[in-house]
């Protein structure tokens, strides 16, 4: 309890999920470290939006499949924030193409994106809270996938299935230094990733998923922020699906279940 994060880092917080949890983080006191892939100006709004919390924002472009350059862009935020108290490791990359059509091209762009590049992005950022001495944060935004697999996501689930292991392992290996690991597991979330928008998230109808809809990007950003916090001084090497009981019905459940006729007894 005695660990009082003051600045986080959120990779692919230019929108969605990445977005609501910077500002969340923000709002929380921390200053934030915004990172973008393709859209610039995506990451400039999360900055302003931050900075009328009242916090500082950095943004810097990061781009895992060049995973060579993700520690350095990790060093230059941290650098220019003074120190990373929590890390979240938001970027992803969803494709779908079934085992037997993937190409291997493809296959190393998820991996890379997903996976590879998250490793770095993680290593580094833990690196310099082991240096730091001050304790830290290390959440990774998986997805249900990273519990059970979709059909036709063969790389996808791979990617996450490998994160969450790659989280265990770092929470078994950096509690001694009084830094946590955990993953947040969302289901069908309403962002640009899935064609939807935040404000969707509310008026679609999800038969197969237990509380019927899409969830909202803050909903995942509230237990990524209670996770980041004081208050979660001792959860590590967990998964929290949210995910509005998708996982309770199967992964295919959300997008493959088209009536209520299941509530019936």
């Amino acid at each position: 309890m005695d660990f009082q994060p003051k600045t986080a880092i959120v990779t692919g917080s230019d929108s969605g999920i990445g977005k609501a949890t910077a500002v969340a983080l923000a709002a929380a006191g921390l200053d934030i470290g915004v990172t973008w892939h393709s859209d610039r100006d995506g990451a400039l709004a999360t900055a302003e939006e931050v900075r009328s919390h009242g916090r500082n924002a950095v943004i810097a472009q990061l781009d895992t499949t060049d995973v060579e350059s993700c520690a350095g862009v990790i060093d230059d935020l941290a650098d220019r924030l003074g120190s990373v108290d929590v890390f979240v490791n938001n970027a992803a990359l969803d494709t779908r193409h079934d085992f037997l059509t993937l190409s291997l091209d493809e296959w190393k762009t998820v991996l890379d994106t997903n996976l590879n590049g998250a490793f770095v992005c993680i290593q580094r950022a833990a690196q310099r809270m082991v240096s730091a001495g001050n304790g830290g944060r290390i959440i990774a935004v998986t997805s249900v996938h990273e519990k059970q697999p979709r059909f036709g996501a063969c790389a996808y689930d791979t990617s996450k299935h490998g994160l969450g292991g790659l989280l265990k392992t770092v929470a078994l290996e950096l509690g001694d230094y009084g830094i946590t690991a955990n993953t947040v597991a969302p289901g069908e979330i309403a962002t640009p990733m899935n064609d939807q928008e935040d404000a969707s998230a509310f008026s679609r109808h999800r038969p197969g998923v237990p509380l019927g809809r899409p969830g909202d990007a803050r909903e995942i950003a509230a237990v990524v922020a209670f996770l980041a916090s004081p208050s979660s001084s001792y959860v590590t090497g967990a998964c929290w699906p949210v995910d509005g009981g998708m996982l309770q019905m199967g992964p295919q459940a959300g997008s493959h279940i088209t009536s209520d006729e299941w509530r019936q007894s």
